[in-house]
Parts: structure tokens; C-alpha cells; sequence
């Protein structure tokens, strides 16, 4: 299969010996919208830096649709960056900017300006073309910075964090645009965030990187349901890890022991755990139901079997349509977990005992 993105075993080391990036495999195909996701300092920008050719590469290969570019400057690479100040010329305008690629690539007028309308037109901003930048607001901007790299047609559009700058809702609406716009284009996006939601809401897959490693790579619904380590599990969403070493393997059902007793989960990677091997559960908030304390202990085993575990209930918040729900277990650590409010408006009461219980299908085993 020919890929439009490769890295094979890419670092970076900077001057002074700091591993910035540590052996990055990474396919990515023609049309996929891909995520770098983690905190600061991770690496991920400087990825995105590398693969634009901004950055060196110390080891490894990067490759664009077969094509090795670790030697390549920017300008002959077939990409275009977006940055999070959007780096616009404040002496042009609208129109000025998004041709100035062109002008650099040397395309004769006619055929720029028909590039420059095209896109234009789709990015709305054909009424304002003639006003300086100046005088836009962020999500103009935002727009204009987006229309100069497309219209150069490149075959991978790098952005790093390009919405940061934006208030909530302004944010929320550009995430909308740019996954039509991607689908629509069909243009391979590589785009780096430190916002979870972001990545959730507009990626095919992420890859999840912590200390210039990658910890994770998967769509965002495994990612979010399925992490496969700790730092993944902690990183992303509202989990719950409990440690403990292993009693029993059944399929793909574990069986810890812990301080809580016997617990189980699913084993997302096909790997053979023996007894007495040291592991954790991941109980995500939405997973875990909350049950009034004078639940019939049979009907739960009957539903949850041994995955029960007393608490007493913390706080209860209603945000919208859910209720979000914090306990404290008996050896003191917390739990929170959410649901719809509808389920549990008028059941539970702060300070009261409760459990909380899950189905082993629903968390999942890390080693």
C-alpha cells in the first residue's frame, strides 16, 4: 500500500543531547485526518515540524508518498503548515495573502486567480478579499490562514494547534468546518492539540505521545474506551485505575485481585497474562453505575457478578442532561463516574452509602 505519510524509526536529538522524539513509527493513508495528541513538551510539534522540514531529522526516514524527504527544505516539500498565530502579512490583504504561495511558486495570474477564488469562495471569504487582515476578526483569520496553504494544493496540510487562539464557541465552529472541509478536499490533515476534545471530535486516529514516545495509536472511541497504558488511561477522559495482580483468565476476561476483592475487566490486547502477574483495571466515569445502598445484593451479582464495591456518595452535579457523580471508596479513594440525569435525579443523596458497580465488558485491563 502506498501512503501519503511514513515515519520509520524518526528522532530527534537536539544540540545539547535532549531526546526531543524516540523511534516514531507512524502509516498514514491518503485522506485520513490524523491527531497528535499529549502535553506539553511531549514532541508532537516538533513531529510536525519535522515533517514540514522545519525541524532535522537525527534518525530514521520520513517519507511522502514513497518519496524519502529528510533532506528536503520546506519549500520542495509537498505540504503546507498552519500555525497557531496564523503568521498572516498584516501589509496585504485578504486576497494579497492567500495568493502569495502562488506568486512563490511562480503560477502565471490567470491561473492564480482562478485558484484564489476557488477557494475563496468555499471558505466564504470572497465579501472581505479586499480588507486588510487587520481588520478581521480570529475566525476570519483563521479562514484566510486556512485558505493560503489549500490553495496551493498541497498533498498533506500540517496544523499545529491553529485554533488555540480562538474563544470556545468560535472554536467549536471552526472544529465543524474543518472536518467538512477535509472530507470535502479529501486532503491528508495532520494536526497537533493538547485539547482531548479536539482530538475526539475531528481525528480518524490519534496518536497519543508523552516524553517524545508514542504511548498510543487508535481511533478516538478505542482510544477513549480502550487505553492500553497508564499514561493513557490518566491522559484522556475520567478514569478510575485500580491496581491489583491477576487471579483468573477466561477468554478475554480477567480476574484481578485487589483490595476490593476480586474485580474483572477486558483484556484489549491479545496477550496471555499469567496468575499472580501484576495489573491494573481502567474504569471509565461512563462505565461505572452508581446504586442506591438499599439495592438487593443478589440482583447485583446477578447483573454485575463480583463487580461491586461500597462507597459513600461525595457530590452529585447535574451539567445539562448528565449528573456527575463523585464517591469515596472505603479505603478512601475516589471514583467519579456520570450518567443521565433522568437515571438518577431523586435516588441518590449526598452522604449517603451507595455501590458502584460495572460490567467486565466495560473496563479494560492494562499491564
Amino acid at each position: 500500500m502506498a501512503y501519503d505519510l511514513q515515519l520509520k524509526n524518526v528522532g530527534k536529538v537536539y544540540d545539547n543531547g535532549t531526546p526531543a522524539v524516540i523511534d516514531f513509527n507512524l502509516d498514514v493513508e491518503k485522506g485520513e485526518f490524523i491527531a497528535f495528541l499529549g502535553p506539553s513538551g511531549c514532541g508532537k510539534s516538533t513531529t510536525l515540524r519535522m515533517i514540514s522540514g522545519f525541524e532535522t531529522v537525527t534518525t530514521g526516514d520520513l517519507l511522502i508518498r514513497g518519496q524519502r524527504v529528510n533532506d528536503q527544505p520546506p519549500e520542495k516539500r509537498p505540504t503546507s503548515m498552519i500555525f497557531q498565530n496564523y503568521a498572516l502579512f498584516p501589509h496585504m490583504n485578504v486576497r494579497q495573502n492567500v495568493r502569495f504561495g502562488l506568486e512563490v511558486k511562480g503560477l502565471p495570474k490567470v491561473e492564480a486567480d482562478r485558484k484564489v477564488d476557488g477557494i475563496l469562495d468555499k471558505l466564504g471569504l470572497l465579501d472581505i478579499s479586499e480588507m486588510a487582515t487587520s481588520r478581521l476578526s480570529g475566525g476570519q483569520r483563521q479562514r484566510i490562514a486556512l485558505a493560503r496553504s489549500l490553495v496551493v494544493e498541497p498533498d498533506i496540510l500540517l496544523l499545529d494547534e491553529p485554533l488555540g487562539a480562538l474563544d470556545a464557541n468560535l472554536r467549536k465552529s471552526i472544529q465543524n468546518e474543518l472536518k467538512l472541509l477535509q472530507r470535502d478536499l479529501g486532503i491528508t490533515f495532520v494536526f497537533v492539540t493538547h485539547a482531548q476534545s479536539e482530538a475526539l471530535a475531528l481525528s480518524d486516529r490519534i496518536i497519543v505521545m508523552n516524553a517524545g514516545r508514542v504511548e498510543q495509536i487508535s481511533p478516538p472511541r478505542e482510544l477513549y474506551t480502550r487505553p492500553t497504558t497508564e499514561f493513557v488511561a490518566r491522559f484522556i477522559g475520567s478514569n478510575t485505575i485500580i491496581p491489583g495482580t491477576v487471579r483468573t483468565t477466561e477468554g478475554q476476561t480477567i480476574t484481578l485481585d485487589t483490595a476490593f476483592g476480586a474485580i474483572s475487566g477486558t483484556n484489549r490486547i491479545e496477550v496471555a497474562h499469567s496468575q499472580g502477574e501484576k495489573m491494573s483495571i481502567v474504569l471509565p466515569a461512563e462505565a461505572v453505575e452508581l446504586l442506591p445502598a438499599e439495592t438487593d445484593e443478589d440482583t447485583l451479582r446477578q447483573s454485575f457478578g463480583a463487580n461491586i464495591i461500597p462507597c459513600r456518595i461525595e457530590r452529585l452535579q447535574v451539567i445539562g442532561h448528565i449528573m456527575q457523580m463523585l464517591v469515596r471508596l472505603e479505603n478512601g479513594e475516589t471514583i467519579n463516574t456520570e450518567g443521565h440525569v433522568d437515571k438518577y435525579r431523586g435516588r441518590l443523596t449526598v452522604g449517603a452509602s451507595a455501590y458502584v458497580a460495572w460490567h467486565s465488558g466495560g473496563a479494560t485491563m492494562i499491564a
